[in-house]
Parts: structure tokens; sequence; C-alpha cells
């Protein structure tokens, strides 16, 4: 099933999820819903508060950003790079930051220059209820910080410098209120 992608505005972006218990969803359909989604909207990551869902889950796939590449021009974070994270926490990140153009599903045609450090260490769980505690690096590194910030109720644009937030003010308003051209569905919370 493809969920409608929540737009900015809505106060669900900006909520701190709550953990998943053991049974509570079913994780294998959350997880096919959720790539399903991510994927006809051409995304690398979705959060569970992209969906409409108060939940401590999101899922990546960034190996598509390898296709088409030259073999020396491959991010190796992202070979085989796909996989839902079910109750992430991030344990450490290190290393020098690094700038990055992001954009987001949930705040279409926008885009911005971002800071973060190259490294991480995060556990979570997978689809089994396994617990793994893995380091990530570069691209990899970096779209997990970015779905993990959904979860924590921040978005990539809360790291833009004052100046370009103010410019892009009037954007983000007509994103809210449903201006926008997009391909895929969305939900708008100005329209409920």
């Amino acid at each position: 099933m493809i969920y409608p992608i929540v737009a900015y505005g809505d106060p669900i972006l900006r909520k701190v999820t709550r953990p998943i218990e053991k049974d509570e969803v079913d994780l294998k359909k959350l997880s096919e819903d959720m790539f399903e989604t991510m994927y006809d909207a051409s995304g690398v990551g979705l959060a569970a508060p992209q969906v409409g869902l108060n939940l401590r889950v999101f899922v990546v796939d960034g190996t598509a950003m390898n296709e088409g590449e030259e073999e020396e021009d491959k991010d190796p974070s992202l070979e085989g790079f796909k996989k839902m994270f079910i109750n992430p926490q991030i344990l450490q990140e290190e290393g020098e930051e690094w700038s990055f153009e992001e954009g987001c599903l949930s705040i279409p045609g926008i885009r911005g220059d971002v800071f973060r450090p190259e490294k991480l260490r995060i556990r979570y769980r997978d689809l089994d209820w396994n617990e793994h505690e893995e380091e990530y690096e570069g691209t990899a590194a970096r779209i997990i910080q970015h779905e993990y910030d959904h979860l924590e109720g921040k978005l990539f644009t809360d790291y833009l410098p004052t100046l370009k937030k103010q410019l892009l003010k009037r954007k983000l308003n007509d994103i809210a209120k449903g201006i926008v051209d997009v391909d895929y569905r969305m939900r708008f919370y100005s329209r409920k």
C-alpha cells in the first residue's frame, strides 16, 4: 500500500516518536508499505512520521544512488544499504562535519546544504526483532542522520542558515497549504 506523504506544516513532523513494542505492529507489512511509498516518490529514505505514524522506525535504500556511476565514483557505504531501522538510537557521531545538499519528500522542491558528522554508531532492531549495533560513514551515515532526525521531530531545514530559512519561508508556507507540484501523493495538514 502506498501511503500519502505528510507535507511540511503537519505537527506530526515535529513530534518525537514513540518506540515500538515487540509484536505491536506487523513489521513486515509496515516495511513493505514504507518501501513501496518511498520508491513511488523516488526517495532513498522514509521515516514513519512522514506517512503519519508516530512510530520510531525508518527505512532506507541508498543502493540506487550508485546506479549509473562509474566504478571509481560509487560510494562504498551504499553497497547493499537497504534496511529498516526499528527503535534506533544513535550512540555516537564523530568525524569532520561535511556539507551535502539534502532534500526531503515532505518538503518537495526545496534543497539545502547541511553539515553533518561523517561517521556514526547506531543501535536498532531489525524485522526479526534482533538487536544490532553498527557503524556507518559517508552518504549512508547522512541518510541515517536525516531519517533519524524525523524521529526526533527535526527537519533538514532546521540546519539551514537563518537567511536561507527566511528566503524559503514563503515556499514552505505554500507547501503547508498544498500549493506544490509533485508526482506522488501527499497529505496536507491545512486541508484536514
